[in-house]
């Protein structure tokens, strides 16, 4: 059995498309950690039968998060749409085992800050051609860990944020679970050497 703890802050689209692309699959698990209680990510858990907990910013880098993961067996941690910095006990005890997406072509548009509608306005603002995603390792840094894939979308000078950000998701919604799964694929191939 691989456990899969997905990390989000907001609506949780993404992990809703990971726990669909996965749901014929009885060797994996999910468990979803959210940092703020009105997060819409809780409820889609609870609608896919997939445990759902909140938990404080603060219990994420005290060791309350790192003890609930250790007890829950988790292999892996996928951060979708999740805003906070990961804690650098959680990524030394994870390590290359956290996965991060980030919507644009990094390293622009990185950083603090930069998510959300907020990494489209500055596309769209600087009259970029193209932008796209960029999965990840973790690191201590926002947006700064190895490249696992980046996939491009055109941009219309016409376009505005909100139609880059549906671009953008689009690619999101197709590339994060197949990637997710070819690393499930190679640790799997690790574990039985």
């Amino acid at each position: 059995m691989i456990k899969i703890a997905i990390f989000a802050s907001g609506t949780g689209s993404n992990a809703l498309k990971i726990i669909q692309h996965f749901d014929q699959r009885s060797d994996i698990e999910f468990v979803v950690l959210a940092n703020r209680k009105e997060a819409g990510v809780l409820e889609k858990a609870k609608q896919l039968n997939v445990d759902g907990h909140y938990f404080s910013k603060s219990a994420f880098s005290d060791g309350t998060v790192l003890d609930f993961l250790k007890k829950e067996d988790v292999n892996f941690i996928i951060l979708a749409g999740f805003l906070l910095l990961i804690d650098k006990n959680i990524l030394n005890y994870f390590d290359q085992k956290v996965v991060n997406i980030h919507p644009a072509l990094l390293p622009n548009y990185g950083g603090k800050g930069m998510y959300g509608i907020n990494v489209h306005k500055a596309v769209v603002k600087n009259k970029e051609s193209v932008s796209g995603i960029t999965i990840h390792y973790c690191n201590q840094e926002y947006d700064e860990g190895q490249y696992i894939l980046q996939a491009t979308t055109a941009i219309e000078a016409t376009d505005s944020p909100e139609e880059v950000a549906a671009k953008v998701l689009k690619l999101e919604h197709f590339y994060f679970p197949r990637v997710i799964e070819q690393l499930i694929s190679e640790f799997s191939l690790q574990e039985a050497n």
